[in-house]
């Protein structure tokens, strides 16, 4: 038997964060040796929130340029653009007419973001879900690596599954979430109850994977913290302990144990100072493969020319399947 199939993808909105690498990246690179991976670059998801037309495309390319930098192999991995294949959005089309519209009203993160967005709330963003489930089970993966935030949308993909098959014949794969614990949900340097994103007003708020060493420092330096002196995991009263102890732990390669232990008597500024030369050190090298990467235009492109053309060989055959099942005539 052949290795598991693994899809994913990660928006192209600006430049990655901590949270984009150590709740996805590393975790794709870790484990891929142990699965066939389709990873793409999300840019249709992208304008679900306004995006300046001068750097979209920019974004989009630097966005897959750091996949590379952060190691992935593509003996393993397939590396495309999500635009760049048009069976995403003609599925996501006919989902939309077997997709209840109440499933998707129900949609926490639709539900938080239309409550902030009032009545210029669009409809890509209820339609989202949509379009996640179409990027994935054009694939037909075995399983899916998603965050707790993600969840509910994998669980109406496989509705969607459901659905579909019931209506129209076994077509579509059922698959399976790939949730890893530690790393999963990094948060916010200036709250810790809220995750890190690139939709934060505040540039205090994350540490970008291309920060230069003094955009790090100063970050670390500033973000928030408690009057306790002393440093432990688990505490509730204390999320912004918890968050930098994670951290710390995942960039040194520590087990918790250890962490737990060199860092329960310690105060805040040395551990700041801990914690910036690790993080200064693990980034190191993937923003010295990526300006490798980016000085070699022509070897990214190949790699996203060789990665649709592999992909969307795969994305017509499921689509023509789907297109069959639900009685489209076949082009003459």
């Amino acid at each position: 038997m052949g290795r598991q199939r693994v899809l994913s993808g990660i928006q192209s909105t600006g430049n990655l964060h901590l949270g984009n690498y150590l709740g996805a990246l590393r975790n794709w690179v870790e484990d891929q040796n142990q699965y066939e991976n389709f990873l793409f670059v999300a840019d249709l998801h992208a304008i679900t929130v306004p995006q300046d037309p001068a750097t979209l495309g920019v974004n989009t390319y630097n966005t897959a340029a750091l996949y590379l930098a952060c190691g992935l192999d593509l003996n393993d991995s397939t590396i495309f653009i999500q635009s760049h294949i048009a069976a995403h959005s003609e599925l996501t089309w006919l989902f939309n007419c077997i997709t209840p519209v109440n499933w998707l009203e129900d949609m926490i993160q639709y539900k938080e973001k239309a409550v902030k967005q009032g009545e210029s709330v669009n409809f890509g963003l209820l339609d989202y879900p949509v379009l996640m489930a179409a990027d994935i089970l054009l694939y037909k993966p075995d399983k899916v690596p998603v965050g707790e935030d993600q969840k509910q949308h994998l669980e109406l993909t496989r509705d969607i599954v459901n659905r579909f098959n019931d209506k129209f014949g076994k077509v579509l794969k059922l698959p399976e979430p790939l949730i890893r614990k530690e790393g999963a949900r990094v948060m916010s340097l200036t709250d810790g109850t809220k995750k890190m994103s690139k939709s934060d007003p505040s540039e205090l708020s994350r540490i970008n994977l291309l920060d230069p060493p003094d955009k790090i420092a100063n970050k670390i330096k500033r973000c928030k913290t408690d009057p306790v002196r002393g440093l432990e995991f688990g505490n509730p009263e204390r999320p912004e302990c918890n968050n930098l102890l994670t951290l710390y732990m995942l960039l040194s390669g520590k087990p918790k144990e250890e962490v737990a232990t060199q860092c329960q008597d310690m105060g805040w500024g040395p551990f700041k100072s801990l914690l910036t030369e690790t993080m200064i050190d693990a980034l190191k090298p993937i923003q010295e493969k990526y300006q490798a990467v980016m000085d070699d235009k022509g070897y990214l492109e190949s790699v996203l020319r060789d990665g649709r053309q592999k992909a969307e060989a795969i994305a017509r055959q499921t689509l023509a399947e789907v297109k069959a099942a639900m009685g489209y005539s076949v082009p003459l």
